[in-house]
């Protein structure tokens, strides 16, 4: 109990004293962040607070990683597409499925299930869901299991006997409102997003007690201040090469009219916790329309990096990347925090691989702009950011705007896929370098004007995308990047965009999936030592952890998300699935559908 409390209990007399003890007792911090420092378990999805995806664990290293072998297998029972990855606590693992979001408590020991949990949802909620009925995963806290389910509720189980604690709703699919996100907890809170981008929702972020689900702070990503959660005058922005404040009505001031209430702005991505400073970050996604010309103005605050207050909501700083998005680069991959040397001075630093095929690095505390470089050098929609505005130098030939509705703007580079989508990088800090599952994919695009109906796609546009052209022909690249200089150390080509995970360990090997089902291991060269094929094409997160002496590693297979939605879904027209559908066409020669988890260990000597 603090001085100043102490001063109120005896103030207060006995009532305000039990008052006081039985709120510090509700308001307990999570034991999730001492969970993540042992290595033997994996019990946030990104392995840790600060979205590292990094293991100390060292067993399986460059040198023996060519033996792994397959440990054993569990199937969801699911065919669709499998984002995310099981969480290990101790001696017992968790895992999901896509909808219908089933979770198994599974025992390491025999791989029995201890139990199951199958919520019951309505399927009408599956044809408002953009990009497949993924979902990204689970959370642990406190002896609870936390399922963000794609019908918008939040639910807490029993993690020992997956009885239900409580459930809250936050969205309401009617509206075109889902949920594919994992739900993150950090100290007494855990916080979960919406997404909806293409159905005209209004984007937010939702913090809620781990204990009851009460809702403690909802702030929302366009619209009046006080829904933003912002202080005009506090709230600071990186423009003219300082941080300056926001000032009064920063979003309204960039749309026309009542737009922003349709505005996007989508958060259903990973969000990252940096303790000592108390701040939550995490990215927003598109504007809507698609069509930039029904929307004018920036749109704040869609596209941008938010870092807020964790006990009140309150953003301290925000930095928008894209702009008035004609191309629908979400903003909402991971943020890492990484303490780093920055251009040769040590900074405390989040680093973003965006949609839009920069690469930013900034100061986590005050939000300065450091470093933003392409990483893949196909990227043409833009020529540079402007280190001074902060903004991007959009190439004419490539704006969608300018070319207007109607017309197909050719050869945009990325596609609305993005350089990387919300497949998570890993930092190693071994070696200070970030490992990146990315997209080599360009596109054709073609807005329209489109009318606003409550729960149907309000989309505005028609893609096709394809292989970068003139390049090794693959849709994808394994990269290593240095975010203290913005450099491309090297680069593997794959044959598809890679849409998994990565994870890089103490043991100097790097994990990666690929679209056509094969988990593989290389070297901090980008050397490969060793793959494995799957069931399924891999669009899961490869995670690591250790039991009874043994080191294993573990990712899901299932084809589906964005880039496997033809597959999953059963599409074939080309331009269908936001354009997916035809750019990954062939991949239907190289896996088919599935639901598998698949463990890896070295044989026992």
């Amino acid at each position: 109990m603090s001085f100043q409390s102490r001063l109120t209990c005896l103030a207060g007399g006995l009532t305000a004293c039990l008052a006081l003890v039985a709120g510090s007792t509700f308001a307990a911090d999570s034991d999730t962040a001492r969970l993540t420092k042992d290595p033997k378990n994996w019990a946030m999805q990104a392995g840790s607070l600060d979205n590292h995806r990094y293991s100390e664990l060292k067993q399986i290293t460059s040198k023996n990683a060519k033996n792994l072998q397959v440990a054993w297998t569990f199937s969801t029972g699911v065919l669709r597409g499998h984002e995310g990855g099981p969480l290990v606590i101790g001696d017992t693992m968790y895992l999901h499925s896509p909808f219908p979001n089933k979770v198994f408590a599974i025992a390491l020991e025999d791989q029995s299930i201890r139990w199951k949990y199958e919520p019951k949802q309505d399927p009408t909620v599956i044809p408002v869901m953009c990009c497949d009925t993924v979902n990204r995963g689970l959370a642990y806290a406190n002896g609870k299991i936390f399922l963000q389910q794609a019908d918008t509720t939040l639910v807490a189980l029993d993690a020992k006997t997956g009885n239900e604690l409580w459930k809250v709703k936050v969205g309401d699919p009617k509206l075109g409102e889902t949920t594919t996100n994992t739900p993150h907890v950090f100290k007494d809170k855990v916080l979960t997003g919406i997404s909806g981008g293409e159905f005209g929702v209004r984007g937010r972020i939702t913090a809620h007690d781990i204990n009851t689900g009460k809702i403690l702070w909802k702030a929302y990503s366009t619209g009046p201040d006080n829904e933003l959660i912002v202080d005009p005058n506090k709230t600071m922005t990186w423009t003219d090469g300082k941080m300056a404040p926001i000032g009064a009505n920063s979003s309204l001031k960039t749309w026309q009219g009542d737009q922003w209430k349709l505005g996007g702005g989508t958060t259903w991505g990973w969000y990252s916790y940096d303790p000592e400073l108390n701040t939550v970050y995490y990215g927003t996604g598109n504007p809507s329309t698609w069509n930039p010309r029904q929307r004018p103005g920036d749109n704040k605050w869609s596209m941008t990096i938010f870092a807020r207050d964790l006990d009140t909501g309150m953003a301290k700083w925000v930095y928008q990347m894209t702009p008035h998005d004609e191309w629908d680069y979400d903003g909402v991959n991971e943020m890492i925090l990484a303490d780093i040397k920055v251009k040769g001075k040590p900074r405390k630093a989040l680093v973003h691989f965006d949609r839009n095929g920069f690469a930013y690095t900034m100061d986590r505390v005050s939000g300065e702009l450091l470093v933003a470089e392409k990483y893949d050098p196909v990227v043409n929609w833009a020529t540079h950011i402007d280190m001074k505005s902060g903004r991007p130098q959009v190439v004419a030939k490539y704006s969608t705007d300018k070319n207007g509705p109607d017309v197909n703007t050719k050869g945009v580079c990325p596609s609305a896929l993005g350089t990387k989508d919300q497949q998570p990088a890993s930092f190693s800090p071994r070696t200070g370098l970030f490992y990146v599952p990315t997209n080599h994919v360009c596109m054709d695009y073609e807005p329209f004007q489109i009318e606003y109906t409550a729960g149907q796609p309000y989309v505005g546009s028609t893609l096709s995308m394809y292989a970068a052209p003139n390049s090794h022909g693959g849709m994808g690249n394994f990269i290593a990047w240095d975010a203290g200089t913005g450099k491309m150390v090297w680069s593997k080509p794959e044959r598809f965009s890679v849409w998994s995970g990565a994870l890089s360990t103490a043991g100097d090997v790097v994990f990666y999936g690929t679209l056509e089902g094969y988990l593989k291991a290389v070297d901090l060269n980008g050397k490969e030592l060793w793959k494995f094929k799957t069931p399924s094409g891999i669009i899961g997160n490869v995670t690591t952890w250790e039991y009874k002496g043994k080191q294993y590693v573990g990712v899901l297979s299932g084809i589906g998300g964005w880039a496997g939605i033809g597959l999953a879904a059963g599409l074939t027209k080309g331009t269908e699935g936001l354009g997916a559908v035809g750019g990954y066409k062939d991949l239907a020669k190289y896996t088919e559908l599935g639901g598998v988890l698949t463990v890896f260990a070295l044989p026992d000597r």
